[in-house]
């Protein structure tokens, strides 16, 4: 755990601050100017609530129930009750890293100054954070519209001392126990706050969060990979040339081809064949167009940052505090609620997946049939017929890129009504999360296979010696169980090493430390 905490300001949160807190539990703490703001708009509350004019969601009920007024001794009731309802998830546990951050940014919201919760409620989910506690959150149970309900109800309903919880260690035990024995109290929640506690996107944006941050590593880790193909293929990086991609300007393209040429500088293997010997008069396309591809899924990835800094830039709630200065504050019903700008660019970021995943496959396949590999053995084997190879690494790796096409299809583009057609149109963006968490998982595991087949192509291209920056990832995977050439051998432990080794940022890291840092 990091010793300098996030702080939670009235202001946002950076992606930087969401994977900090949520992947690797920074403490959190409010800021002096939040503390402000969370005290100026309760104090609006209060003075609502104590009018004898309904308000939405302190004096009222919700959704559909909501014009109902509710006198003041039922209004703590019908906070709790709200929580325990909306707590309705169901499915399998969802990841701990996706909790945390989906608390992270409901305080960050909280901290604005236009929910009205008061002060200890934020600092009780504060405190929950950095004592570890993860509250258990379903997989199913958010519409992605009146933000992120059941997993946010779930979290609320620990802060009342109430449902399933993990510790630090993992160990799964009652709300009031663990809260007990970090020393801390649950809430009686007040007017209003059981709504501001759920009704937000911070589910939706979180997964966006922590899927940005991933799909930047694995961006440059598949340019790794593909210049690792390029070079055991022998095919040329002139394509790659910067003037080639200045006619066609799209940023990410050219970064892209700028790191494959670093990356293959002073490659032996590519300069065997440069001469006028050399005839081949195109390559294969996913080895040619390569920077097209990566670069457009970077600037994808970059505009679905965009989308997420504005969305970690706003308050989400519904009702939602309005100080205007010179007025008293007022409270007003809006839809910022709706987790569309978040639902689409999840979709889209599953179908970047998807594609980079494709190609990293076809070139992948083009190291073992004798056919295109120019001169490797049959599926990279040591006696072919005897032996298999990388022949069903290959199918694993095609059974991934499959499903990762499934996972394309976008959630967003469904709808289904719910609470007596109050909530008529709703996004989907939960789902989307949920599902480009595993397209991100998809990818790993297939940049994974493309890196230890081009590696084990490498080593048969001997005695050409590859680039100084391939030959470390290269070395990477020998130190670290991923064998070279040789007899057949159980391969899965060697596929499940390299998918850590690509997923944890050590291929990348091994690169950086010969040529620098990619683009």
């Amino acid at each position: 755990m990091s010793s300098s905490p996030v702080v939670v300001e009235v202001g946002p949160l950076s992606i930087e601050d969401v994977v900090a807190v949520a992947r690797h539990d920074t403490p959190v703490m409010l800021g002096d100017a939040a503390l402000s703001a969370l005290a100026r708009a309760r104090e609006v509350v209060e003075r609502l609530a104590s009018a004898p004019t309904p308000a939405y969601g302190i004096s009222t009920g919700f959704g559909a129930l909501a014009t109902r007024h509710i006198p003041s001794d039922l209004r703590a009731p019908l906070q709790r009750s709200l929580v325990r309802s909306h707590a309705a998830g169901s499915g399998p546990e969802v990841e701990r890293e996706v909790v945390r951050a989906l608390m992270l940014l409901r305080l960050s919201t909280l901290a604005t100054g236009h929910t009205g919760v008061r002060v200890q409620t934020a600092r009780l989910l504060s405190d929950l954070l950095n004592h570890g506690i993860a509250p258990v959150v379903r997989e199913h149970g958010s519409l992605g519209c009146s933000g992120d309900l059941a997993p946010l109800s779930h979290c609320a309903l620990a802060l009342i001392g109430e449902g399933a919880v993990r510790d630090a260690a993992g160990v799964a035990m009652p709300a009031a126990q663990a809260l007990a024995a970090a020393g801390l109290a649950p809430v009686e929640l007040a007017a209003k706050e059981g709504l501001a506690l759920i009704n937000g996107t911070d589910g939706m944006l979180g997964m966006l969060a922590l899927a940005v941050s991933d799909l930047r590593l694995l961006l440059r880790t598949a340019d790794i990979a593909a210049a690792m193909s390029v070079e055991a293929q022998l095919a040329t990086d002139r394509v790659f040339a910067p003037e080639l991609q200045a006619i066609r300007p799209h940023p990410g393209q050219a970064r892209s081809a700028a790191n494959l040429l670093r990356l293959l500088g002073g490659s032996g293997v590519v300069a065997s064949h440069r001469g006028p010997d050399y005839h081949r008069v195109q390559d294969a396309y996913s080895l040619r167009c390569a920077p097209q591809v990566h670069g457009a899924a970077r600037d994808t990835v970059e505009h679905a940052a965009v989308v997420a800094g504005r969305e970690l830039a706003s308050a989400v709630d519904n009702p939602v505090v309005l100080a205007v200065p010179g007025e008293e504050g007022r409270v007003e019903s809006n839809g910022n609620f709706h987790g569309a700008p978040v639902g689409y660019v999840l979709d889209f970021l599953a179908i970047v997946a998807a594609d980079v995943a494709s190609m990293s496959e076809r070139r992948t396949d083009r190291f073992l049939d004798r056919a295109r590999s120019h001169g490797l053995p049959p599926f990279l084997a040591h006696d072919p017929g005897v032996d298999s190879g990388l022949m069903i690494a290959q199918y694993t790796q095609a059974a991934v890129v499959s499903e990762l096409k499934r996972l394309a299809v976008p959630a967003s583009v469904d709808s289904i009504p719910s609470s007596a057609m109050q909530e008529d149109h709703v996004s989907m963006g939960w789902g989307a999360g949920r599902k480009l968490r595993r397209a991100v998982d998809g990818l790993t595991r297939v940049v994974a296979i493309e890196v230890m087949t081009a590696a084990r192509a490498l080593d048969l291209r001997a005695p050409l010696t590859p680039a100084p920056a391939t030959a470390a990832v290269v070395r990477l995977l020998r130190a670290h169980g991923v064998e070279g050439p040789g007899p057949d051998r159980h391969l899965s432990p060697e596929i499940e090493a390299a998918v850590a080794l690509v997923g944890s940022g050590a291929v990348l890291s091994a690169v950086h430390d010969v040529i620098g840092e990619l683009a």
